[in-house]
């Protein structure tokens, strides 16, 4: 059983729930930037969660099938057609051998997620099928999909055409964004007025934005405590020396343009970090487009622990309605 790829999309690569555990090593933990929206197409399809399917970014791949099997789209709303007819996302739908899966143009969010029954068959790499572009790991040959690529797929168990993830516990993007943020280790560095515009202004996603790290704009440049600067560290104010990254941290070189780290990020480096989002948050800016607005909200520990519980219980509802 395989699909073929007759036009990859625009950035489309195979991705499952990453490979944690080597992030001191300077691997990152890669995987779908999206973990609800896979892991949800995972379940739609009959997958464990953490199957690998593919990541695709603003613009769908074009797969021929070999073999009939089970498909889900879920995250993004980019709706999928079978062989020209079109099929309703976070819901599952068949496919029959010579059928080709291509999607329409996207109407809102930044990632889809392709659930095939089966799940992608590439070889595992460090515990993960995820593919790390940057260093040439992992997912199909280490890189994004071509044009003729063949992918295999695992056998598949307990697929279903017709199963729906209900509405309202798909996610959905504010206006504007909400990213929670707990203060980080070197909050000391900013003034006091500098703390409180940073979570009082508005941003915007910028072009530069992928799955190393989202860069946001807008907001008015950081201003930061005098101090002597430190052995081993750069003369910009924002400069500290060398320490590791928290996944989720926020840089702002030069306390201009707050960055937030994602799956493919490096694990350390010499810029201060200001806080980091909360894990809950991470899925949100995996769906965020260039230009959308997005505002900064503080929380405290209590308040991000809260939220992942609020998220985990969001998911086992998603895994109640799809189970059986």
């Amino acid at each position: 059983m395989a699909i073929k790829v007759t036009a990859p999309g625009l950035a489309t690569t195979v991705q499952d729930l990453g490979r944690p555990g080597y992030y001191h090593l300077g691997i990152p933990v890669s995987g779908a930037m999206d973990r609800f929206a896979l892991g949800a197409a995972n379940l739609l399809v009959g997958n464990p969660e953490g199957a690998a399917g593919l990541e695709c970014v603003f613009m769908g791949p074009e797969l021929e099938f070999t073999s009939a099997a089970t498909v889900a789209v879920a995250g993004a709303e980019l709706a999928p057609k079978v062989s020209g007819s079109p099929r309703a996302t976070w819901t599952s739908f068949a496919v029959k051998a010579g059928d080709t899966v291509s999607f329409d143009f996207l109407k809102s969010g930044a990632r889809a997620y392709v659930a095939i029954s089966g799940g992608i068959d590439v070889p595992v790499v460090l515990g993960s099928r995820s593919t790390y572009p940057l260093g040439a790991l992992g997912g199909h040959k280490g890189r994004a999909l071509q044009a003729r690529d063949e992918l295999a797929l695992g056998a598949a168990n307990g697929a279903r055409a017709g199963r729906t993830v209900p509405a309202d516990l798909r996610p959905t993007v504010g206006k504007p964004a909400e990213l929670r943020v707990l203060p980080g280790l070197y909050w000391h560095r900013v003034t006091d007025e500098a703390g409180r515009d940073f979570f009082a202004d508005t941003w915007k996603v910028a072009p530069e934005a992928d799955r190393i790290g989202y860069r946001f704009r807008g907001g008015r440049p950081l201003q930061f405590v005098p101090r002597q600067q430190p052995f081993g560290a750069g003369s910009d104010p924002s400069n500290i020396v060398d320490a590791c990254y928290p996944y989720g941290s926020i840089q702002v070189p030069g306390g201009t343009e707050p960055i937030v780290l994602h799956r493919d990020a490096v694990s350390g480096g010499g810029y201060f970090m200001i806080g980091t989002v909360i894990s809950a948050d991470m899925d949100l800016i995996g769906q965020l487009q260039p230009h959308t607005e997005v505002r900064f909200v503080a929380v405290d520990m209590a308040g991000a622990l809260k939220a992942r519980h609020e998220y985990e219980a969001r998911f086992a509802k998603v895994r109640s309605a799809l189970a059986g």
